[in-house]
């Protein structure tokens, strides 16, 4: 298969990517950056979020390479808090998905979109069947950009013809997450703030969230990619996520623990525009895709923690580097 991922340089594109290669796949990436990670997945530098006008063979007057099977669209910004304080930045991930869909529509090419578990907001927290989304509960701009981008797709099924699926993807983590030139994220900074002795701070004692690890995100979307292509199923929304809760507190212990350091945590409210519960139904992945998650959290962190740990060995600027984002 010939595969496009945009947000190829991200964390799941940058996985993703790698594992279709080694499938024996053809990757083409298309990001605003470079891969932080890896030079082995070939990648065109273009900001989705213009305006663009045309879309026969590629977007804008950037071609793209022929025989593409499917698009796989990871591109947006994704720092909930991040789009609290920086609206525009939604906007921003609804423009990249208009013009992939009009690319996909052009050229008549299935897409994959990443969605969120932040569509199913904050007040339904118990209930996370993927038809049972309300979105009159929206929590903040990322979510409704998340949102916005899932009715763009639908009515391109409806009105076009597209086929497409949608991952509702939950708290993704492991390696490639730590790309600290762009985002700190929340797993990465905590080992290293833990590692270096250092205090971190928890936003929300009682925040339960459904944290996945990259390999089970990356084996639920290459399953939905080969029945996708194969044409065996066809405009499903499905949740991707290990299907279990854990606390903020719960997941810095593991951290702790896995690092044989002692934790310094303060513990402070939760912000603006966060979901503060959230344990994915992943019964439909399960039945469509034959998924089924491995890698526990704490196994996950360890992975992570070790994964981290020899990376910033070899990249000691990174782990030094002084930063002043917020984290959600």
């Amino acid at each position: 298969m010939h595969i496009l991922i945009t947000g190829s340089s991200g964390q799941i594109g940058t996985n993703l990517g790698l594992f279709l290669q080694a499938k024996g796949h053809q990757v083409f990436g298309v990001d605003i950056r470079p891969n932080a990670w890896t030079t082995e997945i070939e990648t065109l530098l273009q900001d989705l979020s213009k305006p663009y006008n045309s879309f026969a063979g590629g977007i804008g007057h950037v071609q793209y390479p022929p025989n593409i099977d499917l698009v796989v669209h990871f591109a947006a910004h994704a720092k909930v808090h991040q789009l609290v304080q920086q609206p525009e930045r939604a906007l921003e991930n609804i423009t990249m998905t208009y013009n992939v869909l009009e690319y996909c529509r052009q050229n008549n090419i299935p897409v994959i979109f990443s969605s969120s578990r932040e569509v199913y907001g904050d007040i339904h927290r118990y209930i996370t069947e993927e038809s049972y989304a309300d979105f009159a509960f929206t929590e903040s701009p990322y979510s409704a950009s998340k949102i916005s981008g899932e009715a763009l797709i639908y009515s391109y099924a409806q009105c076009y013809g597209l086929r497409y699926l949608v991952f509702r993807f939950s708290n993704v983590y492991g390696r490639y997450d730590n790309d600290i030139h762009r985002m700190l994220r929340v797993i990465p900074h905590f080992i290293r703030q833990i590692s270096q002795d250092k205090p971190i701070t928890v936003y929300g004692k009682e925040k339960v969230l459904d944290f996945t690890y990259v390999d089970d995100c990356v084996a639920g979307v290459y399953a939905g990619i080969e029945k996708l292509v194969g044409g065996e199923i066809a405009n499903h929304t499905i949740n991707l996520a290990f299907g279990q809760g854990n606390s903020l507190v719960q997941m810095a212990e593991y951290i702790s623990e896995a690092l044989g350091k002692k934790l310094d945590m303060t513990i402070k409210p939760s912000r603006v525009g966060e979901v503060t519960h959230y344990v994915a139904n992943v019964g439909k992945a399960r039945a469509l895709l034959d998924y089924t998650p491995q890698v526990s959290l704490r196994e996950g962190i360890h992975k992570a923690a070790a994964w981290s740990m020899d990376w910033w060995q070899e990249h000691p600027e990174h782990y030094y580097a002084g930063f002043q984002e917020v984290l959600e």
